[in-house]
């Protein structure tokens, strides 16, 4: 699926939110440039763990872009993303509110200059309101939205998840959303300027928990791995480490417990039914555990899902990537990095059919590119000269990475070509 081939984006953003949302659109074929503030780039280039100096958490978020390092403080460097934005559909920022605008790249003169413009916009707190102009991350965000009140267990303290959920989310709404405004471009010729925040993002994830506050003013507890209404259901120890449970149903029940040769438990009136079981988990936890305890988590998996019981190991990560699963589904693909050799990375997981479900396998095109990899080349596709490029190079405006263009323009000059 490339059906945003002809797309251009122009990324703004750092970190982790806004670049996540660009590389959904590359890989889904649109041309990304990032643009990167000299000399030196997104702020996550420094973040570690480094593979060979490199950091893993700009690899994870930055791949089928072209790379381009410009000075934001100078003026020509500003000159130069506004003839970059003119060219392009979409353009993505994830500066904190009023950062943009004062730049000069608000969305009011972006659009006078590109009526069909696009611009995606992400912030911790929303564009406007008593919070807007707070800073803010993703954990920040967790805790603010309610997320983390729900996560983790009711003697310990609130946990964020283990992930970025926050720059994550709002990096696939935004993805959404630009979509959309593309969709409705085709039918209204003009562009428009859509946005989210980590904090608007989060609590459109609350799902059923807002809804039962909402209806019934309940103010859900955190549970741990335990299902607030239903038990059995959720994590319990093996004889080599956890898996999740959950017979969800009474027929389930009963066949988890003739499986697991426990015939007397469903006549016990602490388990008889749903409810009960629930008042009493703990003990009932105790029991299936201490089963459960005599096989291994892969065994009983296979023992429990031949059963019909839903049921499925705690993976560590050297396990999923060994998954055979996994591997089946195509959710790492080989790219080549310049410096790095064979990179692989996790693919935008969706397939499509009319391509025989083979997206999986072919949305990764470009290792994230070197800082300043691509400027000249974007450049000289936005209509400066080789004259106007050597000017800006000269004064530090942009950067280009390595001698790429200055052997190009060695080979130029001995052919007598200028311009």
């Amino acid at each position: 699926m490339q059906a945003l081939q002809g797309i251009k984006v122009v990324e703004l953003s750092r970190a982790l939110s806004g670049p996540f949302c660009s590389m959904v659109l590359a890989d889904l074929g649109a041309d990304v440039i990032k643009v990167e503030p000299g000399p030196s780039g997104d702020m996550s280039r420094t973040w570690g763990p480094f593979d060979r100096g490199v950091s893993t958490y700009y690899l994870s978020c930055n791949r089928n872009k072209r790379g381009v390092c410009i000075d934001f403080r100078q003026p020509e460097g500003l000159a130069a993303i506004h003839r970059l934005i003119d060219g392009a559909d979409v353009v993505i920022e994830n500066f904190k509110p009023g950062t943009i605008e004062s730049m000069g790249l608000g969305y009011d003169v972006l659009s006078a200059r590109n009526p069909r413009l696009v611009m995606g916009s992400i912030n911790a707190f929303g564009a406007d309101g008593p919070m807007s102009g707070w800073p803010g991350f993703d954990q920040i965000a967790q805790g603010y939205s309610g997320l983390m009140s729900l996560t983790g267990f009711a003697d310990g303290d609130p946990t964020r998840t283990g992930t970025a959920i926050g720059d994550l989310s709002s990096g696939m709404w935004l993805a959404m959303a630009i979509l959309s405004a593309l969709l409705e471009r085709e039918r209204t010729g003009r562009g428009q300027h859509v946005s989210t925040s980590l904090l608007a993002s989060l609590v459109g994830l609350l799902s059923v928990h807002g809804q039962r506050y909402l209806s019934l003013g309940d103010i859900p507890r955190r549970t741990g791995n335990a299902h607030s209404v239903i038990a059995p259901y959720g994590v319990f120890e093996t004889a080599d480490g956890p898996l999740n449970l959950a017979p969800i149903t009474s027929d389930m029940w009963l066949r988890l417990c003739q499986l697991l040769d426990l015939p007397t438990l469903p006549d016990d009136a602490r388990f008889a039914t749903n409810e009960a079981r629930v008042a009493h988990r703990d003990e009932l936890k105790s029991m299936l555990e201490a089963r459960l305890k005599t096989r291994g988590k892969r065994e009983w998996t296979e023992l429990f899902i031949a059963a019909g019981l839903p049921a499925g190991p705690i993976n560590t990560l050297d396990e999923v990537f060994a998954d055979p699963q996994v591997q089946h589904c195509g959710l790492v693909e080989t790219l080549e990095h310049p410096t790095l050799g064979a990179l692989r990375q996790v693919v935008t997981p969706v397939t499509s059919s009319t391509e025989a479900g083979e997206l999986a396998k072919h949305t990764s095109r470009h290792a994230p590119p070197a800082l300043g990899e691509h400027t000249v080349d974007v450049l000289r596709e936005a209509g400066f000269d080789t004259t106007a490029i050597d000017a800006l190079l000269a004064t530090k405006t942009v950067h280009q990475t390595g001698d790429y263009y200055s052997q190009q323009r060695a080979l130029e000059r001995a052919a007598g070509v200028t311009q």
